[in-house]
C-alpha cells in the first residue's frame, strides 16, 4: 500500500529509516541468528568486517559471539547472490541457490571456458570433494585443492577457487566452522541438515518481501540487482507481496518498507544525531543499486578509491554517511581514528563524543 505523509522527506530522513530498518536504530536484536536471519542476507567477502557488521546490530556481541555462531551453523557464510560471501540463515541457502545460481553460472560460462572447466570436470572435482569431507569431516581449502590435483583437476590460475565456487553453487560443499580466518570445508547435507524447499515464484516473493522488511525504504531496482533476480520477475513477486509492505514516493521513485518503519514517520524518525562507525561493506551502503541516497556522489571515491571495489568503514551520521575510519595499531593499544570528509572543520563536537562512543564499542566487540 502507498502513503501519503505529512513529513517532507529528505535524503537524511529516508537514510533513517533504512538504519531502523536494519536494527541499528532503536533495541537491535537479541541474538546474532536473529540478526541474520531478520537481515535475509549480509554482505562478507571481508569476514572481519562481517563480524563487525553482525556484531553493531546486537546490543553487547563480542566477535567471539559471532564467531561462535559460524562454528555451531547457527549462521552461514557462502556465495548466495552475485558471485559474493554472504552471512545468512543456514535454512535460507538451499533455495535462495536455486533461485540465483544458474543464471550466476550462466554468465560465468565465458570465464569457465578460458579456465577449461566443463561439466565432466565438476563431476570429477565433486567426487573428489565428497570423498574427502563426507563422514562429518572437514577440509581446508589447501586440502580441497589437493584432492582436485589428485583427480587431476589443476588449481592453478584461478581454476581451483572457481571449482570450489560451483560446487558451493550447487549445495554440494559449504563452507563451515572456522580455522583462524578461514573457514573449513565440509558436506552441504551434513553441516546443513534441513533446508527449507520454496519453488522459484514463492522464493522469490519471500525474498522480496524479507529484503524490503530489512532493507526499505528500497525500490524494486535496488532489490532486482542485490538479487540478481530479472525486473520482470521482481515486479511479479511485488504485486504478491505489496499489500504486506508501505510504499512511499520519494524523488519520482517508489520506495517499500516495512509498515513498522514507516509508522516512524508519524513522531519523527529518530537518530538525527545518532553516529555509527559501520564495517567496509556494510549492508547499509552495499545493499542498493544507487547509494546516493545516503553517500554523496561527490564523496564516493573517498569510500571506494578508484572505484576499485574496496570500499572503506564508514561513519554514517544522522543518516548520511560522512566520513570514514580507520584502525590504527593493535590490540589494547589500537585506536580508531577518524576521517572525515570535511577535512577543514573535522567532525562536530557532539559527533566527535558519540564516535567515540562507537570506537569505545568496537574495541569491546573485539575484547578490547
Amino acid at each position: 500500500m502507498a502513503i501519503t505523509t505529512r513529513v517532507r522527506l529528505t535524503p537524511g530522513i529516508m537514510g533513517r529509516l533504512r538504519l531502523a530498518s536494519q536494527g541499528l536504530l532503536g533495541p537491535g536484536f537479541e541474538s546474532v541468528p536473529e540478526a541474520v536471519r531478520t537481515m535475509t542476507a549480509m554482505q562478507a567477502q571481508d569476514l572481519r568486517a562481517a563480524l563487525w557488521a553482525v556484531g553493531q546490530r546486537v546490543p553487547g556481541a563480542r566477535v567471539d559471539d559471532v564467531r561462535g555462531a559460524l562454528d555451531r551453523a547457527e549462521i552461514v557464510r557462502s556465495w548466495p547472490m552475485r558471485g559474493t560471501l554472504h552471512v545468512l540463515a543456514p535454512e535460507d541457502l538451499k533455495w535462495m541457490l536455486a533461485i540465483t545460481s544458474d543464471r550466476l553460472i550462466r554468465g560465468m560460462a565465458g570465464r569457465h571456458r578460458e579456465l577449461e572447466i566443463d561439466g565432466r570436470d565438476v563431476e570429477a572435482s565433486r567426487d573428489a570433494a565428497l570423498e574427502l569431507v563426507q563422514g562429518g569431516r572437514s577440509a581446508t581449502r589447501q586440502q580441497l585443492f589437493a584432492a582436485f590435483e589428485a583427480a587431476g583437476q589443476s588449481t592453478a590460475g584461478q581454476r581451483g577457487i572457481h571449482l570450489l565456487g560451483m560446487l558451493c553453487q550447487r549445495a554440494w560443499l559449504v563452507q563451515g566452522p572456522l580455522a583462524g580466518n578461514q573457514q573449513l570445508i565440509k558436506a552441504f547435507d551434513e553441516w546443513i541438515p534441513k533446508s527449507r524447499e520454496l519453488d522459484r515464484a514463492e522464493g522469490i516473493a519471500e525474498l522480496l518481501l524479507r529484503y524490503m522488511l530489512s532493507h526499505g525504504p528500497a525500490t524494486e531496482r535496488d532489490f532486482a540487482w542485490w538479487s540478481s533476480t530479472p525486473l520482470t520477475e521482481v515486479r511479479t513477486a511485488l504485486a504478491r507481496v505489496s499489500d504486506q509492505l508501505v510504499g512511499l514516493e520519494f524523488e519520482g521513485a517508489t520506495y517499500w518498507l516495512s509498515p513498522a518503519t514507516a509508522a516512524l514517520l508519524d513522531d519523527g524518525v529518530p537518530g538525527q544525531r545518532t553516529v555509527f562507525a559501520l564495517p567496509g561493506f556494510d549492508e547499509f551502503l552495499l545493499g542498493y543499486t544507487d547509494r546516493s541516497l545516503v553517500l554523496a556522489p561527490g564523496d564516493a571515491d573517498k569510500v571506494v578509491p578508484g572505484g576499485n571495489g574496496m570500499f572503506k568503514k564508514t561513519i554514517v551520521s544522522g543518516g548520511q554517511v560522512i566520513g570514514t575510519w580507520a584502525r590504527a595499531g593493535t590490540g589494547r593499544a589500537g585506536a580508531v581514528v577518524p576521517e572525515p570528509f570535511d577535512a577543514v572543520n573535522g567532525l562536530r563536537p557532539a559527533a566527535q563524543k558519540s564516535f567515540e562512543l562507537q570506537a569505545a564499542k568496537y574495541l569491546r566487540f573485539l575484547g578490547g
